[in-house]
């Protein structure tokens, strides 16, 4: 094996960590080969819709794997789909989704722009709007689009074919969907397009649509969709259990430390840079019960906020924690808030002092018995509380506020 081809296996190696799967594998390896003996450095694209604005680990999964690619010296070509995302991807759902104005699209989109640079590197990330081109379609280039691919082909899709058989609308504007995305990878000549396991159909339309338009086709490079919280579900913000990129150290650290014991390597693996000899030492010591799992997770916890706030807060945050969880003691260094009126309802009292976003959650998590002044907790989510300076009103295990009268 010449130096070429060990240099290639290596980097194959590298960014095969994590993925689910790589269509197809030998390709692939033929591109990186090509790639470090023609000095020219593969193109990976990720197409990001901006139908939600916050980022969340649950997407820093591919974002980290974009990263590899350029520590690599590769390029990184991110589209944000402002045109597509007016669609909305179909893929995994049930019904057609909601159109998202023009408006909401721009503004997600710019918070989708401030926020993957804290993983990528901005010198080597190229970004584009969808819109650069879609736009510009005429009707007789969308005709001509949509003759490349068959229907039959559609519903080889498996959302599109399950909604047929249960007699659920399917719009025609839906299956313009992949035809788009798959015509970035087209206009952008990518050479690999990642994204996670659900766009498997997406990914493959690329690769035909660069057929039909003679390049020679993308590789079709997928990461696991990661589990929440709970993990169960995926992550996701609407279902509570994500951990945002943007959220602080405090929070962050402890929702990493609320992970199931189970996930503790997969998390590893999918959202730090770890490297895989020591997460193979950490999940051999802790089925030995060499490592109690509890301090497995706080190394991981240690890893996540580092990566996004720095050595330093990663330190503070696993101070705080130990304070709180352990030692059952209040920290000190929590915020003040002077109350407006006293006594005051516990929904305004919990939104005024920015511990709830709305009262409708500050009633939620009075329910769930997730509230207590002075680790008394609070019951009646209609209660008018009197409260004296000095008093510690809590909300779930990592929210605290110091009341002033």
């Amino acid at each position: 094996m010449d130096d070429v081809s060990q240099k290639a296996m290596e980097q194959l190696r590298l960014l095969k960590r994590g993925t689910a799967e790589i269509l197809p594998e030998d390709e692939f390896l033929k591109k990186l080969e090509n790639s470090i003996r023609n000095q020219k450095p593969l193109r990976a694209k990720l197409g990001l819709d901006p139908t939600a604005p916050d980022i969340h680990l649950g997407h820093s999964v591919v974002l980290n794997k974009l990263r590899q690619f350029q520590d690599l010296g590769h390029e990184v070509h991110l589209i944000i789909g402002d045109f597509t995302g007016r669609i909305g991807d179909p893929s995994g759902k049930s019904e057609t989704r909601k159109q998202l104005s023009e408006e909401e699209v721009i503004q997600n989109a710019r918070t989708y722009e401030m926020q993957i640079f804290k993983i990528l590197d901005k010198s080597k990330t190229y970004i584009y709007f969808n819109s650069e081109w879609l736009s510009r379609m005429r009707f007789a280039d969308v005709i001509n689009l949509a003759g490349k691919y068959t229907v039959a082909r559609m519903m080889e899709r498996e959302d599109f074919s399950r909604r047929f058989k249960e007699g659920i609308p399917i719009s025609v504007h839906e299956f313009l969907y992949p035809l788009m995305q798959g015509y970035d990878s087209v206009v952008l000549r990518a050479d690999v397009e990642l994204g996670g396991t659900d766009q498997k159909f997406n990914l493959l339309v690329g690769r035909d649509l660069q057929k039909e338009y003679g390049q020679e086709p993308q590789i079709a490079l997928m990461m696991p969709i990661l589990e929440g919280t709970d993990g169960v579900q995926k992550m996701s913000k609407s279902l509570g259990n994500y951990i945002g990129i943007n959220e602080d150290a405090n929070e962050m650290y402890g929702k990493t430390m609320s992970i199931p014991d189970s996930l503790i390597t997969r998390y590893f693996e999918l959202v730090t840079r770890v490297p895989m000899e020591e997460i193979t030492e950490i999940e051999t010591a802790i089925k030995s019960g060499r490592m109690n799992p509890r301090d497995a997770k706080m190394r991981l916890a240690r890893e996540i906020v580092r990566m996004y706030h720095g050595q330093e807060e990663a330190y503070r945050a696993e101070e705080r924690f130990k304070l709180v969880f352990q030692q059952r003691e209040i920290p000190d260094d929590i915020e003040e808030f002077t109350i407006s009126t006293n006594p005051i309802w516990v929904g305004k009292l919990l939104v005024e002092a920015g511990l709830c976003p709305s009262t409708s959650e500050a009633k939620r998590m009075v329910k769930q018995g997730a509230v207590k002044v002075d680790g008394k907790r609070i019951e009646d989510e209609d209660a008018n509380l009197a409260l004296e300076d000095g008093q510690v009103i809590q909300v779930g295990k990592r929210r605290f506020v110091r009341i002033r009268v």
